[in-house]
């Protein structure tokens, strides 16, 4: 069994920013290069999930140490991504513990995600997410009893409601800036405002 896998969910089609969001430019890298990049330096079993664009993003990112997989049915929203991405995982490599991802939060860390992981270890508790402006949400971790119930998800929703439904069996792990994510062209210009000013 491998302890820790990480699931990057890339699927979506971007509508609200007009353009790939995986491909937008981040220092020497593009949005999913970065988050790709942090993620394998914590686990060696990253997969992304690929959906709209899939075949302009693989040609970009083709070069990282992470498996791409499609998910046919990213049209359905977040949910099947998720459980394309855990489907796989627990067929291919059954882990004890995942890490769910996003392509589009700029400033997330392999520091951040080795935290999460020593907290998960720490705690004992079988969930771990991050907190930013009063609200859990990703990164976050889940321990394999959680799986069947991230596998039952449908539609848009994430993983949050499984979080807010289980907050007895939470812990958190601070990141502040984890509330900057990039869905339109005001997104992303407030972010290369606040990395200028970091």
């Amino acid at each position: 069994m491998e302890q820790f896998a990480i699931i990057v969910l890339a699927a979506g089609p971007s509508s609200r920013l007009g353009e790939p969001k995986q491909l937008l430019p981040l220092a020497d890298m593009n949005l999913l290069q970065h988050t790709v990049a942090e993620a394998i330096k914590v686990s060696k079993n990253v997969v992304v999930v690929l959906g709209a664009h899939q075949d302009l993003i693989k040609e970009k990112i083709r070069d990282l140490a992470a498996e791409l997989i499609y998910n046919k049915d990213w049209e359905e929203g977040m949910a099947s991504s998720i459980r394309c991405g855990l489907d796989h995982l627990i067929t291919n490599k059954k882990p004890g513990a995942i890490i769910i991802m996003v392509a589009d939060q700029p400033f997330v860390s392999s520091d951040l995600l080795n935290e999460i992981i020593a907290k998960y270890k720490e705690s004992k508790k079988p969930i771990v997410a991050c907190g930013y402006k009063q609200a859990l949400g990703v990164p976050v971790l889940f321990d394999k009893i959680f799986f069947s119930e991230l596998s039952a998800l449908k539609g848009h929703s994430g993983a949050k409601k499984i979080i807010l439904a289980n907050l007895q069996s939470t812990e958190s792990v601070s990141f502040p800036l984890g509330y900057i994510d990039i869905d339109t062209k005001e997104d992303y210009n407030q972010f290369k405002k606040i990395q200028s000013s970091n």
